[in-house]
């Protein structure tokens, strides 16, 4: 009896059109030379770093055939590919070519469509429409992209591409035919048949958006927890699961993350530790509190949790505190609905998003519940996601006050209101680092409602100075509500968790 490993190899040798096949790699099902190269390529997933190497040699990947290695997956409907993509080396050619692709077979004259960046920064996106036709394509306003995004909407093919760091730029074509069913994945071509060239992709992601008609706040998908390295945009996937959650913290040992399951199953609210030691997750112990939101915070020094949570009659949110391993949940807010999202550094007093006569604004109130909530902010309009500098000095939090989303900051007692940002994006929920000089925010595009922060949008994670100064882009996530929600920061500042999503096959 053939073992799994061996079935799956042996379908993958007898794939049309692919020479030098081998079995699974990484997220992927197979790999291997199409076109029949003179110099045959070779691909290598590293497990830890969760990045690809590949080497490849080919005539060209143009005209009516290809010549190139493949890595690829069998993928239906629409999809998103996205990785950060680097060719090592000076290179022969300038032509060479490194990308994304979905192609309707592994033949060499399939159609396909393709999101690529060449030796001398050519970026495009190329397809060919029927079989043996000659590829046409359309360049991008970018030059040398390192980071490539291809997505299947139907019969179009969208590609957004940037310089790492900086905003994307859209090309797309449509009434691309190449079937329901398509082999998608990354691929290399020297474009010299007598030369290997090389190249790294990192931070791969195949992503499966919500389908068309889903409603919001009543369907969901899945979710990936990630952790990000804001210094060289690195990300590693640390857990990934079909029921949803989102909001992590970072305990500040560095050992663990606190997150909330989220969507509409029977664990929907429950808090969860997990410990990135172990990879497991266990859960907390709020008593009968458990309709949390995603707007849970530790304290600066890790003792209390406080939670927003939606058990009392009438079902709207309300602040607690409890001890941060577990316990019974004391009320602090009086009134709702609140919603937590931030601990003053001495671990005094909180401050929220209060919604009071139909109008939100932000709200200070004392932990222990012993003093009214003050009001820090009237403006008719929404003020969101407040959260403290770690010197005290600030309340930061977002606004629509200027017209879009942006980020803005406060004097505690509310006085001195002033933008941080004034860009063309909607910025959410600014988090300050442990040195208390950079903020990290979630980047809506202009297609979203100022006042409104959805599930499952392509956004931007981005980081600046905290006294203002260009941002700079540091995720592009297919994510949004509950991906960054909460302080999510770790203890060192060099990394930040967050939460992106995929739909789960």
């Amino acid at each position: 009896m053939k073992t799994l490993e061996a079935s799956v190899l042996a379908a993958v040798l007898l794939v049309p059109g692919l020479a030098s096949a081998s079995g699974p790699l990484g997220d992927f099902e197979g790999h291997g030379d199409v076109g029949s190269p003179r110099l045959a390529g070779s691909a290598v997933y590293n497990a830890v770093s969760q990045d690809y190497t590949l080497a490849a040699g080919g005539t060209n990947m143009w005209g009516a055939r290809d010549e190139f290695h493949f890595v690829w997956k069998r993928l239906r409907g629409d999809f998103i590919l996205q990785a950060r993509v680097e060719l090592v080396g000076q290179g022969v050619d300038p032509h060479r070519k490194l990308g994304l692709i979905a192609r309707s077979s592994l033949d060499a004259d399939a159609p396909y469509a393709d999101a690529v960046v060449h030796g001398d920064g050519l970026t495009s996106l190329q397809y060919r429409r029927t079989r043996a036709a000659e590829t046409e394509q359309t360049q991008s306003a970018v030059t040398g992209a390192t980071f490539v995004q291809l997505q299947r909407k139907g019969n179009t093919y969208v590609m957004s591409a940037a310089r790492f760091g900086e905003p994307l730029t859209v090309t797309q074509v449509a009434d691309v035919r190449l079937g329901d069913e398509v082999y998608a994945g990354l691929f290399l071509c020297s474009h010299n048949p007598d030369v290997v060239e090389r190249a790294v992709i990192r931070d791969v992601r195949i992503i499966r958006p919500v389908e068309e008609g889903f409603r919001p706040y009543r369907d969901y998908i899945g979710s990936v927890l990630e952790i990000l390295d804001v210094a060289t945009g690195d990300r590693q996937v640390v857990r990934a699961s079909a029921e949803p959650f989102e909001a992590p913290n970072w305990t500040p040992d560095g050992a663990a993350l606190v997150y909330n399951s989220s969507g509409s199953g029977e664990g929907r609210g429950r808090l969860h530790r997990f410990d990135l030691r172990t990879r497991e997750s266990r859960l907390i112990d709020t008593g009968t509190h458990v309709r949390n939101n995603n707007d849970h915070v530790l304290s600066f020094d890790g003792t209390q949790l406080a939670i927003s949570d939606q058990s009392a009659p009438g079902g709207e949110s309300a602040i607690y505190v409890l001890p941060a391993t577990g316990g019974t949940p004391r009320r602090v807010t009086p009134l709702s609905p609140s919603y937590l999202h931030g601990w003053s550094p001495d671990g005094t007093q909180l401050v929220y998003t209060g919604g009071r006569n139909g109008e939100y604004d932000i709200y200070r109130i004392a932990a222990d519940g012993k003093s009214p909530e003050v009001r820090l902010t009237d403006f008719k309009g929404l003020d969101d996601g407040p959260e403290y500098s770690p010197d005290g000095r600030f309340v930061y939090f977002n606004s629509v006050r200027s017209g879009r989303m942006q980020i803005w900051r406060m004097k505690p007692d509310g006085s001195s209101p002033e933008p941080v940002t004034n860009d063309e994006w909607n910025n959410w929920f600014p988090h300050l680092s442990p040195d208390g000089r950079t903020i990290a925010f979630l980047s809506f595009g202009q297609d979203v409602d100022p006042s409104d922060h959805p599930y499952y949008r392509q956004v931007t994670i981005r980081v600046m100075p905290a006294d203002g100064g260009p941002a700079r882009v540091v995720a592009y996530v297919y994510g949004g509500q509950g991906t960054i929600n909460v302080p999510s920061w770790s203890p060192d500042g060099t990394m930040l968790a967050f939460v992106s999503n995929t739909a789960f096959e």
